[in-house]
Protein backbone atom coordinates (compact mmCIF):
# COMPACT_ATOMS: atom_id res chain seq x y z
CA UNK A 1 0.00 0.00 0.00
CA UNK A 2 1.64 3.56 -0.98
CA UNK A 3 0.98 6.17 1.11
CA UNK A 4 -0.07 9.46 0.31
CA UNK A 5 0.18 12.92 1.40
CA UNK A 6 -2.54 15.12 1.48
CA UNK A 7 -3.10 19.00 2.17
CA UNK A 8 -5.36 18.58 5.00
CA UNK A 9 -6.47 18.00 8.12
CA UNK A 10 -9.23 15.23 7.29
CA UNK A 11 -12.40 16.48 5.84
CA UNK A 12 -10.82 18.92 2.94
CA UNK A 13 -11.20 18.58 -0.75
CA UNK A 14 -7.75 17.69 -1.41
CA UNK A 15 -8.79 14.65 0.73
CA UNK A 16 -11.99 13.71 -1.52
CA UNK A 17 -9.16 14.21 -4.78
CA UNK A 18 -6.97 11.80 -2.78
CA UNK A 19 -9.66 9.05 -2.50
CA UNK A 20 -10.11 9.71 -6.01
CA UNK A 21 -6.56 9.59 -7.52
CA UNK A 22 -5.42 6.62 -4.79
CA UNK A 23 -8.31 4.66 -4.14
CA UNK A 24 -7.64 2.20 -1.48
CA UNK A 25 -3.99 3.58 -0.62
CA UNK A 26 -3.00 5.25 2.94
CA UNK A 27 -3.31 8.85 2.97
CA UNK A 28 -1.26 10.69 5.23
CA UNK A 29 -2.93 14.85 6.07
CA UNK A 30 -0.46 17.54 6.37
CA UNK A 31 -1.15 20.55 7.75
CA UNK A 32 -0.21 22.71 5.01
CA UNK A 33 0.73 22.45 1.24
CA UNK A 34 4.53 22.86 1.42
CA UNK A 35 4.26 20.09 4.29
CA UNK A 36 2.88 17.76 1.98
CA UNK A 37 4.98 18.22 -0.66
CA UNK A 38 7.77 17.43 1.68
CA UNK A 39 7.02 14.40 3.05
CA UNK A 40 7.45 13.17 -0.44
CA UNK A 41 11.08 14.50 -0.79
CA UNK A 42 11.42 13.03 2.22
CA UNK A 43 10.48 9.83 1.88
CA UNK A 44 7.69 9.57 4.24
CA UNK A 45 5.14 9.23 1.06
CA UNK A 46 5.44 8.34 -2.00
CA UNK A 47 3.24 10.92 -3.75
CA UNK A 48 1.38 13.89 -2.56
CA UNK A 49 -1.96 15.47 -3.48
CA UNK A 50 -2.38 18.79 -3.68
CA UNK A 51 -4.89 21.91 -5.11
CA UNK A 52 -3.11 23.48 -8.36
CA UNK A 53 -5.58 25.88 -9.54
CA UNK A 54 -9.84 26.70 -9.29
CA UNK A 55 -11.70 27.98 -12.19
CA UNK A 56 -13.25 31.29 -9.94
CA UNK A 57 -9.90 31.70 -7.84
CA UNK A 58 -7.17 30.99 -10.34
CA UNK A 59 -4.17 29.27 -9.09
CA UNK A 60 -2.65 28.07 -6.17
CA UNK A 61 0.04 29.94 -5.48
CA UNK A 62 1.43 28.02 -2.29
CA UNK A 63 1.57 24.34 -4.99
CA UNK A 64 3.11 26.79 -7.52
CA UNK A 65 6.33 28.33 -5.18
CA UNK A 66 6.72 24.31 -3.50
CA UNK A 67 6.58 22.94 -7.00
CA UNK A 68 9.17 25.25 -8.07
CA UNK A 69 11.48 24.95 -4.83
CA UNK A 70 13.88 21.90 -3.44
CA UNK A 71 14.07 18.93 -4.64
CA UNK A 72 11.71 18.40 -8.25
CA UNK A 73 8.51 16.70 -8.42
CA UNK A 74 6.68 15.50 -11.36
CA UNK A 75 2.59 15.34 -11.52
CA UNK A 76 1.90 11.94 -12.64
CA UNK A 77 -2.48 12.38 -12.87
CA UNK A 78 -4.77 14.76 -11.88
CA UNK A 79 -8.79 15.47 -11.14
CA UNK A 80 -11.32 17.62 -11.40
CA UNK A 81 -13.55 17.93 -8.60
CA UNK A 82 -17.10 20.29 -8.35
CA UNK A 83 -16.83 22.45 -5.52
CA UNK A 84 -19.95 22.85 -3.38
CA UNK A 85 -19.54 23.64 0.00
CA UNK A 86 -21.34 23.08 3.05
CA UNK A 87 -21.79 25.49 6.11
CA UNK A 88 -21.10 23.57 9.51
CA UNK A 89 -21.88 24.64 13.08
CA UNK A 90 -22.12 23.50 16.76
CA UNK A 91 -25.35 21.68 17.78
CA UNK A 92 -27.79 24.28 19.31
CA UNK A 93 -25.86 27.40 17.34
CA UNK A 94 -28.41 30.11 17.42
CA UNK A 95 -26.35 33.19 16.36
CA UNK A 96 -23.70 33.28 13.76
CA UNK A 97 -21.30 36.25 13.84
CA UNK A 98 -18.01 34.61 12.59
CA UNK A 99 -17.67 32.42 9.34
CA UNK A 100 -14.57 30.51 9.12
CA UNK A 101 -12.80 28.52 5.81
CA UNK A 102 -9.66 29.33 3.54
CA UNK A 103 -9.72 31.89 1.74
CA UNK A 104 -10.44 30.24 -2.00
CA UNK A 105 -13.82 29.11 -0.11
CA UNK A 106 -14.47 32.24 1.75
CA UNK A 107 -14.33 33.82 -1.86
CA UNK A 108 -16.10 31.50 -3.36
CA UNK A 109 -19.55 31.82 -1.20
CA UNK A 110 -19.15 35.62 -0.30
CA UNK A 111 -22.45 36.21 -1.63
CA UNK A 112 -24.15 33.46 -0.51
CA UNK A 113 -22.74 34.76 3.41
CA UNK A 114 -24.15 38.45 2.43
CA UNK A 115 -27.54 37.24 1.38
CA UNK A 116 -28.06 34.23 3.81
CA UNK A 117 -25.64 35.35 7.17
CA UNK A 118 -26.16 39.03 6.98
CA UNK A 119 -23.50 40.34 9.60
CA UNK A 120 -21.20 37.42 9.88
CA UNK A 121 -17.46 38.16 9.90
CA UNK A 122 -15.71 36.43 7.14
CA UNK A 123 -12.30 34.62 9.39
CA UNK A 124 -9.29 33.26 7.17
CA UNK A 125 -7.96 29.63 7.97
CA UNK A 126 -5.33 27.71 6.75
CA UNK A 127 -7.56 25.14 5.24
CA UNK A 128 -11.62 24.21 5.16
CA UNK A 129 -11.20 21.98 7.79
CA UNK A 130 -8.75 23.71 9.49
CA UNK A 131 -12.48 26.21 9.84
CA UNK A 132 -14.55 22.96 11.20
CA UNK A 133 -11.80 22.23 13.59
CA UNK A 134 -11.73 25.54 15.10
CA UNK A 135 -15.49 25.56 15.13
CA UNK A 136 -15.69 22.26 16.91
CA UNK A 137 -13.44 23.83 19.31
CA UNK A 138 -15.50 26.87 19.82
CA UNK A 139 -13.41 29.87 18.29
CA UNK A 140 -15.48 30.71 15.37
CA UNK A 141 -19.52 30.43 14.40
CA UNK A 142 -19.71 28.40 11.74
CA UNK A 143 -17.45 27.19 8.84
CA UNK A 144 -17.25 26.65 5.09
CA UNK A 145 -16.40 22.86 4.28
CA UNK A 146 -15.86 20.62 1.78
CA UNK A 147 -19.12 18.22 2.38
CA UNK A 148 -17.21 15.24 3.82
CA UNK A 149 -15.93 17.29 6.48
CA UNK A 150 -18.90 16.44 8.19
CA UNK A 151 -17.86 12.70 8.61
CA UNK A 152 -14.87 13.91 10.85
CA UNK A 153 -16.08 16.49 12.69
CA UNK A 154 -19.47 16.57 15.39
CA UNK A 155 -21.36 19.51 13.87
CA UNK A 156 -24.42 19.95 12.25
CA UNK A 157 -25.30 20.95 8.77
CA UNK A 158 -26.57 24.49 8.18
CA UNK A 159 -26.54 24.15 4.44
CA UNK A 160 -25.64 22.50 1.36
CA UNK A 161 -24.39 23.09 -1.93
CA UNK A 162 -23.06 26.66 -0.98
CA UNK A 163 -21.71 28.34 -4.11
CA UNK A 164 -21.73 31.77 -5.84
CA UNK A 165 -20.34 29.76 -9.29
CA UNK A 166 -22.37 26.73 -9.59
CA UNK A 167 -19.99 24.51 -12.37
CA UNK A 168 -17.00 25.80 -9.89
CA UNK A 169 -14.39 23.42 -10.07
CA UNK A 170 -10.73 22.75 -9.12
CA UNK A 171 -7.99 21.00 -10.43
CA UNK A 172 -6.14 18.37 -8.03
CA UNK A 173 -2.47 16.49 -8.86
CA UNK A 174 -0.85 13.82 -7.54
CA UNK A 175 3.19 14.18 -7.78
CA UNK A 176 5.69 12.41 -6.60
CA UNK A 177 9.49 11.71 -7.33
CA UNK A 178 10.52 11.88 -10.69
CA UNK A 179 10.89 8.55 -12.43
CA UNK A 180 8.66 6.50 -15.39
CA UNK A 181 5.81 8.61 -16.06
CA UNK A 182 2.52 7.68 -17.52
CA UNK A 183 2.53 6.55 -20.76
CA UNK A 184 0.94 8.72 -23.77
CA UNK A 185 -2.87 9.12 -24.07
CA UNK A 186 -3.56 11.38 -26.82
CA UNK A 187 -5.04 13.90 -24.12
CA UNK A 188 -2.33 15.12 -21.95
CA UNK A 189 -0.54 17.92 -20.17
CA UNK A 190 2.81 18.79 -20.16
CA UNK A 191 3.58 21.56 -17.11
CA UNK A 192 7.16 23.18 -16.51
CA UNK A 193 8.29 26.30 -14.83
CA UNK A 194 10.79 28.62 -17.03
CA UNK A 195 12.92 31.19 -15.11
CA UNK A 196 12.98 33.39 -18.84
CA UNK A 197 16.25 36.57 -19.16
CA UNK A 198 14.99 39.70 -17.96
CA UNK A 199 14.66 41.43 -20.88
CA UNK A 200 12.19 42.84 -23.56
CA UNK A 201 10.31 39.92 -25.69
CA UNK A 202 11.15 37.37 -23.74
CA UNK A 203 7.66 36.13 -22.55
CA UNK A 204 6.70 36.57 -25.98
CA UNK A 205 9.17 34.43 -27.13
CA UNK A 206 8.68 31.64 -25.43
CA UNK A 207 5.35 31.65 -26.19
CA UNK A 208 6.13 31.90 -30.09
CA UNK A 209 7.86 28.50 -29.43
CA UNK A 210 5.16 27.28 -28.78
CA UNK A 211 2.77 29.27 -31.09
CA UNK A 212 5.06 28.07 -34.19
CA UNK A 213 5.03 24.14 -33.27
CA UNK A 214 1.15 23.91 -32.96
CA UNK A 215 0.95 23.32 -29.14
CA UNK A 216 -2.24 24.97 -27.70
CA UNK A 217 -1.06 27.07 -24.05
CA UNK A 218 -3.58 25.64 -21.46
CA UNK A 219 -2.66 27.64 -18.66
CA UNK A 220 0.38 30.65 -17.67
CA UNK A 221 0.65 31.57 -14.44
CA UNK A 222 3.35 34.03 -13.21
CA UNK A 223 5.28 34.00 -9.94
CA UNK A 224 7.94 36.29 -8.10
CA UNK A 225 11.58 34.20 -8.39
CA UNK A 226 12.35 35.93 -4.50
CA UNK A 227 15.79 36.87 -5.67
CA UNK A 228 15.06 40.32 -7.20
CA UNK A 229 12.21 42.65 -7.74
CA UNK A 230 10.85 42.10 -11.23
CA UNK A 231 12.26 38.89 -11.53
CA UNK A 232 9.52 36.28 -12.52
CA UNK A 233 8.93 32.43 -13.30
CA UNK A 234 6.71 31.34 -15.77
CA UNK A 235 4.03 28.39 -14.90
CA UNK A 236 3.66 26.56 -18.42
CA UNK A 237 0.95 24.16 -19.03
CA UNK A 238 0.63 22.97 -22.47
CA UNK A 239 -1.41 20.40 -24.37
CA UNK A 240 0.96 17.10 -25.48
CA UNK A 241 3.10 14.36 -23.61
CA UNK A 242 7.09 14.56 -23.28
CA UNK A 243 7.38 11.45 -25.35
CA UNK A 244 6.02 13.09 -28.20
CA UNK A 245 8.18 14.63 -30.94
CA UNK A 246 6.86 17.37 -31.50
CA UNK A 247 6.79 18.06 -27.29
CA UNK A 248 10.22 17.26 -26.81
CA UNK A 249 11.34 19.57 -30.24
CA UNK A 250 9.31 22.49 -27.63
CA UNK A 251 11.08 21.26 -24.48
CA UNK A 252 14.68 21.62 -26.09
CA UNK A 253 14.21 24.97 -27.37
CA UNK A 254 12.73 26.70 -24.02
CA UNK A 255 15.36 24.77 -22.55
CA UNK A 256 17.84 26.71 -24.90
CA UNK A 257 15.88 29.80 -24.03
CA UNK A 258 15.62 30.00 -20.68
CA UNK A 259 18.59 30.61 -17.70
CA UNK A 260 16.35 27.32 -16.29
CA UNK A 261 13.61 24.90 -16.75
CA UNK A 262 12.15 22.77 -14.76
CA UNK A 263 10.29 19.88 -16.06
CA UNK A 264 6.44 19.20 -13.88
CA UNK A 265 5.36 16.32 -15.67
CA UNK A 266 3.27 15.12 -18.48
CA UNK A 267 0.13 12.92 -17.39
CA UNK A 268 -3.17 11.86 -18.63
CA UNK A 269 -5.85 15.45 -18.91
CA UNK A 270 -8.86 15.24 -16.53
CA UNK A 271 -11.37 16.88 -18.92
CA UNK A 272 -10.17 14.50 -22.06
CA UNK A 273 -9.89 18.12 -23.63
CA UNK A 274 -7.10 18.50 -26.97
CA UNK A 275 -7.38 20.63 -30.30
CA UNK A 276 -7.09 20.30 -33.73
CA UNK A 277 -3.50 20.08 -34.37
CA UNK A 278 -2.57 22.74 -37.39
CA UNK A 279 -1.04 21.08 -40.75
CA UNK A 280 2.86 20.45 -40.26
CA UNK A 281 2.83 20.49 -37.11
CA UNK A 282 1.73 17.16 -35.87
CA UNK A 283 4.08 14.16 -34.25
CA UNK A 284 4.46 12.49 -37.64
CA UNK A 285 5.39 15.76 -39.42
CA UNK A 286 8.12 16.30 -36.71
CA UNK A 287 9.52 12.88 -37.00
CA UNK A 288 9.87 12.95 -40.84
CA UNK A 289 11.62 16.34 -40.82
CA UNK A 290 13.99 15.02 -38.13
CA UNK A 291 14.33 11.72 -40.50
CA UNK A 292 15.05 13.76 -43.53
CA UNK A 293 18.05 16.15 -42.16
CA UNK A 294 19.44 12.76 -40.61
CA UNK A 295 19.62 11.46 -44.56
CA UNK A 296 20.90 14.89 -45.73
CA UNK A 297 23.75 14.71 -43.08
CA UNK A 298 24.40 10.84 -44.77
CA UNK A 299 24.95 12.36 -47.90
CA UNK A 300 21.70 10.04 -49.12
CA UNK A 301 19.83 13.18 -50.44
CA UNK A 302 19.13 16.71 -50.64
Amino acid sequence: MSRIAYFGPQGTFTEQAARRLAPGEELIPAETIPAALAAVRAGRADAACVPIENSVEGAVTATLDSLSEAEPLVAVAEVLLPVHFSVLTRPGTTEIRTVASHPHALAQVRHWVEANLPGAHPVATSSTAAAAVAVDAGEFDAAVTAPVAVEHYPLEVLATEVADVRDAKTRFLLVRKPGELPEPTGADRTSIVAAATNRTGALAELLTELAVRGINLTKLDARPTRNNFGEYRFFIDFEGHVAEPRIGDVLAALRRRCRNVRFLGSHPRADNGTTEIEPGAANEDFTDAIDWVASVRKGAQA
